[in-house]
């Protein structure tokens, strides 16, 4: 069972070199990815003059957010896991995947990250302002929550099947681009909607720089839910029980 395997780690594992390491490597990989994601919005917004709820501005979204994730994902992976979201770390937590104390260094170091990106970014344009995430017109708070539960559902689901199961041979070395293809993918589903975070860290950094929290806890419930259900769902069902293979003249 999955609950077996969760642990909470050893007090000297949050100053171990390489758990420190690891939360470098995350801190810059969220960086990477919310800096160019969120900065071709603003550019988006800049070039059209406010147009990125356009079916063109969605599109270059899920495109931006896609490229970069799996060139974040690409660059942490051999270091941290290549994680990027809070979301992502806790299902690897609830699948025993993770210690606690590790999972709770992630998240200093996706905060930090995202929120250094989007200072980053307010400095390198004069003060324009990184756009938080919010609802759409006619979009109810349970209706992104829904949203956000099963779009990260399918985020983590991926990261599981791609990078986290001990058989996955060979597919790991597609996981960084299976990752971002879902992001985009989701963004092209539910970017109309409530802008398709997926991500707490992403929410994080743009809320707290123009300081604007309307239904933020959204953005950090449903990912949260959604990739926890995804960690003990894969991990339950196809990490902790073998199945044989079948002989071919079964098939």
């Amino acid at each position: 069972m999955p609950i077996r395997n969760i642990a909470v780690g050893r007090p000297a594992e949050a100053t171990h070199p390489d758990a420190l390491k690891a939360a470098l490597a995350e801190f810059i990989s969220t960086l990477i990815f919310v800096f160019a994601g969120e900065g071709s919005g603003m550019a988006f917004n800049k070039l059209t003059d406010d147009g990125s709820t356009t079916p063109a501005g969605l599109v270059a979204a899920a495109l931006a957010h896609a490229f970069a994730l799996f060139v974040a994902v690409s660059v942490g992976a051999n270091i941290s896991g290549g994680h990027v979201n809070p979301a992502v770390t806790f299902g690897a937590f609830v699948g025993g995947n993770i210690t606690l104390l590790r999972g709770i260094l992630y998240w200093i170091a996706q905060l930090l990250g995202s929120t250094v990106a989007c200072l980053l970014l307010k400095f390198a344009t004069n003060g324009m302002t990184t756009s938080a995430f919010s609802l759409s017109s006619g979009v109810g708070v349970w209706n992104a929550f829904v949203l956000e539960i099963v779009m990260t559902f399918g985020l983590v689901y991926t990261v599981y099947a791609t990078a986290i199961d001990p058989k996955k041979g060979s597919l790991g070395t597609i996981a960084p681009i299976a990752i971002g293809f879902i992001v985009g993918a989701n963004i092209l589903a539910g970017g109309a909607f409530d802008g398709a975070s997926m991500n707490p860290a992403v929410s994080f950094g743009p809320a707290l720089v123009s300081w604007s929290w309307a239904n933020h806890w959204v953005y950090w419930a449903g990912p949260l839910i959604g990739g926890g259900i995804a960690g003990l769902v894969y991990e339950f069902f196809f990490i902790n029980h073998s199945h044989e293979q079948l002989p071919t003249t079964d098939y």
